[in-house]
């Protein structure tokens, strides 16, 4: 086998199971699936995935988890609609929306620089320390808000999530762009390779010099980052902000995450394998929804794929 065709064997079993996807939900869908507009539909909906998946990619290459992710879109959400709520009669429209935007983005950064603290220099495990913060953030959302949902927020903020630019979704587009930065990160940075060794052995840089504690605070920082555009996303898409949004997506993006070919162990994972996961994913949600299917049957399923796919990734790991 060629030397570039066995590097990047994962990518193209990808590839052929994303084709045998389309290909699948065409004939089920024969009218339906391969139109325009349901794809336009999917470059909407995906990027919200996209960008968890990436956010929770980033910490399982050091064999961790940021459960956390959802409770830092749902914040970053309202947090920033309460400030352009507040700001917007006295300030004008663009000036709210810039200020609840840093604000909201603000509270994330806290959050990842919170994870990062305790799971890197303090010591603590990453399940717990995002188990904790994850009830923490939706408790503080729930007390915010009082559970209710915050809308009619400003045209301008709403191209976040269902503008287009030169007929591209900028939802796509932030995905897209946010990806290509992260495989840059992990790929041609220092900081990537200190993630990857860290997740591969971290007792090993440790006394090769690598500071494993600053390595990780960047790694939840970053995971934060991913998790709040998402938030402004789902927050534009839906016209509103509320505590409870997007609960599925913490089992999606661990599911793409690992069907992508990132090690839930650490020490492996490429950018490119969790996109087209994510593509996946996304058009056999949209085959299940033009089949009518109820979309608790389709969470269900998620959980029995990520179940398959973490078993057959443990028996071929202890053959090779």
């Amino acid at each position: 086998m060629p030397k570039f065709l066995q590097q990047n064997r994962e990518l193209f079993a990808l590839v052929g199971m994303l084709l045998a996807v389309v290909v699948l939900m065409s004939v089920l869908n024969p009218d339906r699936f391969f139109t325009p507009g349901n794809f336009r539909s999917m470059a909407f909906q995906l990027p919200e995935i996209g960008l968890f998946t990436l956010g929770m990619m980033t910490v399982m290459l050091h064999g961790g988890i940021n459960l956390a992710i959802i409770g830092t879109a749902n914040i970053t959400g309202i947090i920033t609609a309460l400030i352009v709520h507040a700001v917007q009669p006295a300030g004008g429209e663009w000036a709210a929306i810039v200020t609840g935007v840093v604000a909201g983005l603000s509270v994330s950064l806290f959050i990842g620089l919170a994870n990062g603290i305790i799971v890197g220099y303090i010591g603590i495990s990453s399940i717990l320390t995002t188990l904790g913060m994850m009830t923490l953030v939706n408790g503080t959302c729930i007390l915010i808000t009082g559970g209710s949902t915050i809308s009619r927020l400003p045209a301008p903020l709403l191209l976040i999530g269902n503008g287009s630019v030169l007929g591209i979704p900028v939802p796509l587009l932030l995905f897209l762009i946010s990806a290509m930065i992260l495989a840059l990160l992990l790929r041609r940075t220092t900081f990537g390779f200190n993630l990857y060794m860290l997740g591969t052995n971290p007792i090993a840089t440790r006394f090769a010099g690598i500071d494993n504690a600053r390595t990780l605070l960047f790694a939840y920082l970053l995971s934060s980052v991913f998790a709040s555009i998402a938030g402004l996303v789902m927050m534009a898409r839906f016209n509103s902000a509320k505590a409870d949004y997007g609960q599925s997506y913490l089992l999606i993006s661990v599911l793409a995450a690992v069907l992508g070919g990132t090690n839930a162990s650490g020490g492996y994972g490429k950018v490119a394998g969790v996109v087209l996961a994510v593509v996946m994913l996304q058009m056999i949600a949209s085959g299940l929804n033009l089949l009518g299917m109820d979309p608790f049957f389709a969470i269900m399923m998620w959980g029995v794929i990520l179940l398959l796919v973490m078993t057959i990734n443990h028996f071929l790991k202890h053959r090779t």
